[in-house]
């Protein structure tokens, strides 16, 4: 007999036109009922739009709780990188969907590098990008409500075969949406495939241990049924609704990246038909820009020609060169050795 495996929300995110200090308390109201059928929540969320970076942090004490301009123009973001720098939990990406991506954008992202390394976790270059996903720096608003996006890497640890694995993930969609179904702010469920740690998070290990090696998945259509079924079976489904390939925050395909087994193309080629692009991918300080600014047009073009959402979110800890090991102190992700964008 199957265990019933631990039902994860890893982010219960509210939007809101007008930030105020009941906001965070409507998300702590959400967040409880999810745990009175079982669930443990990870993070409490909001995300706005067109306020200032100070103004944002004012308005919500809760030093938890995870805050989220939405997408801004780069225009704009170019000019508050030191608000960026100085905010303490916001995330905010910029949408490069259509626009004339140029080495500008490199700079940006160079800046971020060499002036506030730390906040490279919390943002991203967005193509095609859905609203309401509960996922940053992906989420933006669009309306008012919430959503939730579950972590359904857990739900496999007990499961004995894939298709175990996803009648649980289809179990603890159906208890969200009973609890808030009749729910006029539910937006929905984002049923993304989230990895996280090494042990039954990491969606690396689930690829080993039902088809034997990485490489294995890789050339099959495991990440394809993934996808398949995360988009038709979702019974409410809002943002997202992808494969996310964090290469730092799952343990394993940190390993297997530091072993040249995950490079940026196999990143790619996974994204193209089963993901949502590059995410915490490690950067050098001495990385070749051109390289980077390839990247970007790349997925930006991928994109567009097949009308599917992508993000671009590299990392650096602002020291490491390729070919040294990062220290981020960040608890999210696993340091490594660098390796070239262009190292094949």
């Amino acid at each position: 007999m199957v265990k019933s495996p631990q039902k994860m929300a890893r982010s219960v995110c509210g939007f809101y036109r007008n930030v105020n200090s009941d906001s965070m308390k409507e998300v702590g109201e959400w967040s409880d009922q999810l745990r009175k059928v079982g669930f443990e929540v990870q993070t409490e969320r909001v995300v706005t739009r067109d306020i200032s970076f100070s103004e944002l942090e004012s308005r919500v004490d809760r030093a938890d709780a995870f805050l989220g301009l939405g997408s801004v123009p780069f225009d704009a973001a170019q000019k508050f990188l030191a608000d960026f720098a100085a905010s303490k939990r916001i995330s905010f990406h910029v949408d490069l969907t259509n626009e004339s991506i140029a080495i500008d954008h490199v700079n940006w992202l160079c800046a971020l590098m060499s002036q506030c390394p730390d906040r490279m976790f919390r943002f991203a270059f967005c193509f095609s990008n859905p609203p309401s996903a509960p996922y940053f720096p992906s989420a933006k608003y669009e309306r008012e409500g919430f959503s939730i996006g579950v972590q359904p890497t857990d739900l496999a640890s007990d499961c004995h075969t894939f298709d175990q694995w996803l009648d649980a993930m289809k179990r603890a969609w159906q208890d969200i949406l009973e609890l808030f179904g009749d729910d006029a702010r539910f937006l929905g469920i984002d049923s993304s495939v989230a990895p996280m740690g090494c042990g039954p998070g990491s969606l690396a290990g689930i690829a080993k241990r039902f088809l034997g090696s990485f490489e294995a998945a890789v050339l099959s259509d495991f990440f394809l049924k993934i996808t398949r079924f995360i988009k038709e079976e979702n019974p409410k489904p809002v943002g997202l609704c992808g494969l996310m390939l964090p290469c730092l925050e799952d343990e394993q395909l940190a390993d297997l990246y530091e072993e040249g087994r995950f490079s940026i193309e196999r990143n790619l080629f996974l994204s193209l038909h089963s993901g949502l692009g590059i995410d915490t991918y490690p950067i050098g300080i001495d990385e070749d820009q051109a390289s980077v600014l390839s990247i970007l047009k790349l997925v930006q073009g991928l994109s567009l020609k097949y009308q599917k959402p992508f993000s671009i979110r590299f990392v650096s800890d602002g020291k490491a060169k390729i070919g040294q090991k990062t220290n981020f102190q960040n608890p999210y992700m696993k340091d490594v050795v660098i390796r070239s964008l262009k190292a094949c």
